[in-house]
């Protein structure tokens, strides 16, 4: 009985450290996805935080796994959908809502990989695009995110926008108005450079209605190259209705960049659909020579960059330098109280903001901490906030 006793009391005190060692759930309505520390590809995990401004999360007996190592995220109508990008495969599109400061899971579907997505009126907008001359045809998808299901699927002709024996590669989706915009890369699409283009030097941006997404129009400049860069969003709309865009001035072919245009940011004024020609923001000249490789709109004019130097330029680097652009009165700040970049592993691009000038940006370091800040705009400075650990931050989300 003695023997039995100790074992049990062991038991119990075994059980009560690793409770004490998990710690309990932290509740609430944002969401934060974290790809555990592993040293072969591992799915995320989906936390929730009651605040992003202080305190911790773990992923230790917390949160809820994804299907699938890599995964891209969006919220729209107050749910949150969770898509697997199945390199070609069609993957998983997992829904949650948020119920008394926890996930819950209400849907489970396929769709096809796609490379741009968006929110548009109560759907969500997936294009699958095609880059192989050989094949034209680019699929959509229009998922209602009231019923959950696929309503609507069809196919567009990528050659149509570009005109020039290229196939127009749409960077990302955005809804201006009733339209829908599809800014592009005009892409070769063959011959061991499917993403070299003999035009680096131009901008587009391909008009579809909705949902029929029938092209109306492309809109056409050349002040500088394509906006956005591949699964990255260039464009924004603000308060006035106004749609801004920036190029990262990456155009090229597989010998390296060709564009001869900078990193800029252009407009076009709501109820049009031309690029208007009185506003443009060299924004290597006022930045001291960084390009946007990815940005967040926080309100009044003012927008989140991330940079990179002209050296570190490339197709796909990620900036992990930041800083404050006001687009309205073309003024720009390097942000400060962000850690060094030589001390920075990854920099999320899924990130959150309040249209009160305030952004959320998750840093993992390269010693293995991961910290979500807060940037305010207003100061150009950056608040060490959430604490997360066991992973590298993904994604940064909010439900109401």
């Amino acid at each position: 009985m003695k023997k039995l006793l100790i074992a049990l009391l062991a038991v119990s005190v075994f059980t009560s450290c690793k409770k004490d060692d998990v710690g309990p759930p932290n509740y609430g309505d944002y969401i934060v996805a974290v790809s555990p520390i592993a040293s072969t590809g591992v799915a995320d995990y989906l936390l929730t935080a009651a605040t992003l401004d202080e305190g911790s999360v773990t992923t230790r007996g917390h949160g809820v796994e994804q299907d699938g190592t890599y995964r891209y995220y969006m919220t729209a109508n107050n749910k949150f959908f969770s898509m697997l990008y199945g390199q070609g495969n069609p993957g998983a599109v997992t829904t949650y809502e948020i119920t008394n400061g926890s996930l819950n899971k209400v849907s489970d579907f396929q769709s096809e990989t796609v490379q741009a997505f968006a929110s548009v009126n109560d759907d969500i907008l997936l294009m699958k695009i095609s880059r192989n001359i050989t094949n034209k045809l680019s699929n959509f998808y229009i998922v209602n995110t009231n019923s959950l299901l696929i309503t609507s699927e069809g196919t567009i002709n990528s050659a149509e926008p570009s005109n020039n024996g290229e196939l127009a590669f749409s960077t990302w989706i955005r809804q201006v108005g009733d339209k829908v915009f599809a800014p592009y890369m005009s892409v070769k699409g063959c011959c061991g450079d499917a993403f070299g283009t003999a035009f680096p030097d131009s901008t587009w941006i391909a008009v579809y209605s909705y949902p029929q997404m029938k092209l109306e129009k492309v809109i056409k400049d050349n002040r500088t190259s394509f906006i956005g860069r591949y699964f990255v969003d260039g464009t924004a709309v603000d308060e006035n209705g106004d749609f801004y865009a920036f190029s990262s001035a990456i155009a090229g072919d597989a010998q390296g960049i060709k564009t001869t245009k900078p990193s800029a940011i252009v407009r076009v004024n709501a109820g049009t659909t031309e690029f208007d020609q009185s506003y443009f923001l060299d924004f290597e000249e006022i930045s001291g020579g960084y390009n946007i490789t990815d940005w967040l709109y926080v309100g009044s004019g003012n927008f989140v960059v991330f940079m990179t130097t002209r050296e570190e330029k490339g197709l796909y680097a990620v900036g992990k330098v930041l800083g404050v652009v006001n687009v309205y009165n073309k003024e720009f700040r390097m942000v400060s109280g962000l850690p060094n970049k030589a001390d920075i592993n990854s920099v999320t691009t899924t990130n959150y903001s309040k249209l009160n000038g305030v952004g959320y940006v998750g840093f993992t370091l390269k010693e293995g901490t991961s910290y979500i800040y807060k940037i305010d705009a207003a100061t150009a400075s950056a608040t060490q906030g959430l604490r997360v650990e066991g992973g590298t931050i993904t994604a940064i989300a909010k439900l109401n």
